[in-house]
C-alpha cells in the first residue's frame, strides 16, 4: 500500500515523528513517502492509498490551539476520494481541538479519518502501529 506522510515542523519534533512513522510503515511492507507540506504535491499525496498529515501545535499556552496555517492550506488542496487518513500533532502543553479541526478539514475534502494521534515529543504516538495494521486487507 502506498502511504504519503506530510507534516509541518518548526523545531524538528514533528519531522522526527513523521520519519519514525515512515520507518514503521516501510518495515510493515508499505511504500511510504515523507515530505514537508511546503514541498509536497497535493496531487501526488491525493493519489496515495492512505495519507498521514501532521502539524505542530500553535496557540497560547493552553488555549486556542490549532494546526499551522500551511498545514490547513495543504489539506484544502487535497482531493481525497474516500482514502484512509490519519491526522497527528506534536505539542508542548495541550492540543485543544486541533485534531478535531484537522479531521473536519480532511472529511470536507472527501477523506475518511481513521486515526488521530498526538505526541508530546519526537516518538511515534501510541496507536500508529495499529492504524498501519488496519490498512492491511481483511
Amino acid at each position: 500500500m502506498k502511504i504519503a506522510i506530510v507534516f509541518d515542523s518548526r523545531t524538528g519534533t514533528t519531522k522526527a515523528v513523521a520519519e519514525g512513522m515512515a520507518k514503521m510503515a516501510t518495515a510493515a511492507g508499505h511504500d511510504c513517502t515523507t515530505q514537508a507540506v511546503q514541498a509536497a504535491s497535493a496531487s501526488e499525496v491525493s493519489g496515495a492509498d492512505a495519507v498521514c498529515i501532521g502539524s505542530w501545535t500553535e496557540g497560547l499556552f493552553v488555549i486556542r490551539q490549532h494546526a499551522t496555517q500551511q498545514t490547513m492550506e495543504f489539506i484544502d488542496e487535497l482531493i481525497l476520494d474516500g482514502e484512509s487518513v490519519a491526522v497527528f500533532c506534536t505539542y508542548k502543553l495541550a492540543t485543544g481541538r486541533l485534531l478535531d479541526k484537522m479531521t473536519q478539514a480532511v472529511e470536507a475534502r472527501g477523506g475518511r479519518v481513521t486515526g488521530a494521534f498526538r505526541s508530546r515529543g519526537p516518538e511515534v504516538p501510541d496507536g500508529f502501529s495499529a492504524w498501519l495494521d488496519s490498512l492491511l486487507p481483511g
